[in-house]
């Protein structure tokens, strides 16, 4: 019994708690025809973003010092118009003169011994060339010496001692003679292995020698291209390293517009993305050429260029006030900026339960948002159905009656 009266008590207090709690949610009755509905659903972002851009020529060519020195002269000032060749400036270095001094040297000297050396070698196949006709000479006249004993002998007209000294004779002739021409072929090679070595040596020294000419041809600076000397850093009686900026050449065979953009929106911009300007009371168009992905101070940096034709009047330096639209490809949840927000200020909606019959109060959390529209990161999904109209009327209730 004392158990069955406990059960009855909590269900009499279940009941309560749960009748105070639906006592505690306000509501308010409105006509369903009389609110905006939407179904919630996802669509790419779009965004448009106001960048200050500045014009520069199409293309920029810097000028660099290739070899380093002391300035010498210097021919055009900043501001002029070169063209292609024309010399800017000339650069004096003892160091690359004392260098060419020396190796024109050094070429010399390996010519001078060049031709030595071949004219060593034509004397030496003139010496072994005598030398050799002397033993052949001699191996002759043994021959027939050999060859007449060796018929008396036959004939018992001499002592075979003196036949075999002019027959031993005769061949120690012909092995001179043998190793006489093996040791001329051996100086030989050995001579005109030297003689390649030299060559050699020489085309390296002559390479050498172009090299360092080819460098003093860098000390002077000529224009690679044509187009206005915007700057030089550059005065007489300086000193510049190789590799340093001396100033730079603008192409104006048309203009681009470099632009700085936050560093957020990185990943959003690409190369064809349009962007708008007003020029001279007119608009013009121009799209993404080119991305810096290098992010200094929190900005990144792209090139437009200018879809058709560029606007007449247009001066390097001038701003642009470019507005570029950006669109996140991913689909989100996007609201219009209806009569809803100026109550809620997007901190929560009237969302439509299953029935359609109830609109619940729920809240909901914003990301990124433009004049148009807002991307919902919490609280909705896609299909979800809520209310866009003003909550004016709705007196801040917790739920809504569809009739």
């Amino acid at each position: 019994m004392a158990k069955r009266n406990i059960v009855a008590a909590t269900v009499m207090l279940a009941v309560v708690v749960l009748g105070a709690c639906q006592k505690s949610l306000s509501t308010h009755t409105v006509k369903k025809e009389k609110v905006a509905i939407i179904k919630v659903t996802k669509s790419p972002f779009r965004e448009t973003i106001s960048l200050p851009g500045k014009i520069l020529p199409v293309n920029i060519v810097y000028l660099d010092a290739i070899e380093g020195g002391r300035i010498e002269k210097i021919f055009v000032d900043a501001g002029s118009t070169v063209k292609k060749a024309d010399k800017i400036l000339e650069l004096a270095n003892t160091s690359l003169i004392l260098d060419i001094m020396m190796r024109e040297g050094e070429l010399f000297q390996q010519t001078d011994n060049l031709t030595n050396m071949r004219l060593a070698l034509d004397q030496s196949k003139l010496l072994l060339n005598q030398q050799l006709s002397e033993i052949e000479n001699r191996l002759q006249q043994q021959k027939r010496v050999y060859m007449r004993y060796e018929e008396l002998e036959k004939e018992s007209l001499i002592s075979k001692h003196e036949y075999e000294l002019a027959k031993d004779q005769y061949e120690y002739l012909l092995k001179q003679k043998d190793l006489t021409v093996e040791s001329q072929k051996s100086e030989l090679r050995l001579r005109q292995a030297q003689i390649k070595a030299a060559e050699e040596n020489l085309i390296r020294l002559q390479a050498n020698l172009d090299l360092a000419k080819q460098r003093q041809q860098n000390l002077i600076l000529v224009a690679p291209v044509s187009g206005q000397l915007t700057s030089l850093n550059a005065e007489v009686g300086e000193t510049k390293s190789p590799g340093e900026r001396l100033g730079q050449i603008d192409q104006w065979d048309g203009f681009k517009v470099r632009a700085s953009i936050d560093e957020k929106f990185i990943t959003q911009v690409k190369t064809k993305d349009i962007g708008e300007f007003e020029f001279s009371g007119q608009t013009y168009q121009v799209d993404v050429k080119k991305i810096y992905p290098e992010v200094r101070d929190g900005k990144f940096e792209v090139d437009f260029e200018f879809q058709g034709k560029h606007p007449e009047g247009l001066r390097r330096g001038q701003s642009l006030q470019i507005k570029l639209t950006l669109e996140d490809p991913r689909g989100v949840i996007l609201l219009p900026r209806a009569d809803f927000f100026r109550w809620t200020v997007g901190k929560w909606v009237y969302l439509l339960d299953e029935t359609g019959k109830n609109a619940l109060k729920t809240r909901i959390r914003l990301g990124r948002q433009t004049a148009e529209s807002l991307e919902v990161v919490e609280g909705l999904k896609e299909g979800d159905q809520i209310i866009i109209s003003s909550y004016e009327t709705f007196k801040n209730c917790d739920r809504l009656i569809l009739k």
